[in-house]
């Protein structure tokens, strides 16, 4: 479940500290979310991993003017630009943030220990230079909208006729969750971004979380190897669909800004 990726964090509150719209700790805060900490490994300039107040300060000495998401799968890297190393690192992990104004990127690797319900999560940013060039596949944010309206039209007729459309405790308690947050106004994306960013995202996230739920609540009426093929085959391209579509929200801010 993509939902809301690290990535998407990071480049969203990193860009809004670049354009000097929050504070580096309201920034911070918001980037590590739930997790214990974050740390930056393998910045210029730095013998070690460093803290993430003085790594977004130190990426903007080092000419960083805008983050990209990247959220690359088999056979789809989105996002991404290569060089072929950070573009692997990159897809083992699912995702990375791609620097504007430097060649550099980022790719977390997360660490969890302790017993449910009290996991300690620890994420390390690690740095890899990439090459300066188009992303690959990122759609527009009207592009993205329209794509999205349309995944979802036809996976709804496709999963409601299978019988795995998300249903059960389990469904009904992850979309309470996202109700709840979405009720208590929860910051969608970090200041500076255009409103229909802020719509493209929100879409998008509730795609996700009807294919996530989709395969995690097994087979539901699609017992046969063909029913369940079918399952398969329109979950596909929804999943690819809300992925660009978060990619598009994400990178909005950077967008707007380089078209003026």
């Amino acid at each position: 479940m993509l939902f809301e990726p690290r990535s998407g964090r990071l480049a969203a509150w990193g860009n809004a500290l670049l354009a000097g719209l929050v504070s580096p700790d309201e920034a911070v805060l918001s980037i590590v979310g739930e997790d214990a900490v974050h740390r930056v490994s393998g910045l210029p300039g730095e013998s070690g991993p460093v803290g993430l107040t003085l790594a977004l300060g130190r990426m903007r000495t080092l000419g960083v003017s805008g983050l990209r998401v990247a959220l690359p799968a088999p056979g789809h890297p989105l996002g991404l630009s290569g060089p072929p190393e950070f573009n692997a690192r990159a897809l083992d992990a699912e995702e990375a943030v791609v620097a504007v104004g430097a060649a550099l990127g980022l790719v977390p690797e997360v660490t969890e220990a302790g017993p449910a319900g009290d996991v300690h999560v620890e994420v390390v940013w690690h740095v890899l230079p990439v090459r300066e060039a188009p992303p690959a596949d990122v759609p527009s944010l009207g592009e993205a909208e329209r794509e999205l309206a349309e995944a979802l039209r036809e996976a709804t007729v496709v999963l409601t006729r299978l019988d795995v459309a998300g249903s059960g405790p389990v469904a009904e308690a992850a979309l309470s969750a996202y109700r709840a947050r979405a009720e208590a106004g929860r910051e969608v994306l970090a200041p500076g971004y255009p409103p229909r960013a802020v719509r493209v995202l929100s879409l998008a996230q509730r795609v996700d979380l009807m294919v996530s739920l989709a395969y995690e609540n097994g087979h539901g009426g699609a017992v046969a190897a063909s029913e369940m093929a079918a399952r398969a085959e329109a979950l596909r391209p929804v999943e690819r669909v809300a992925r660009r579509a978060l990619v598009a929200a994400y990178n909005a801010a950077v967008e707007e800004r380089e078209r003026g």
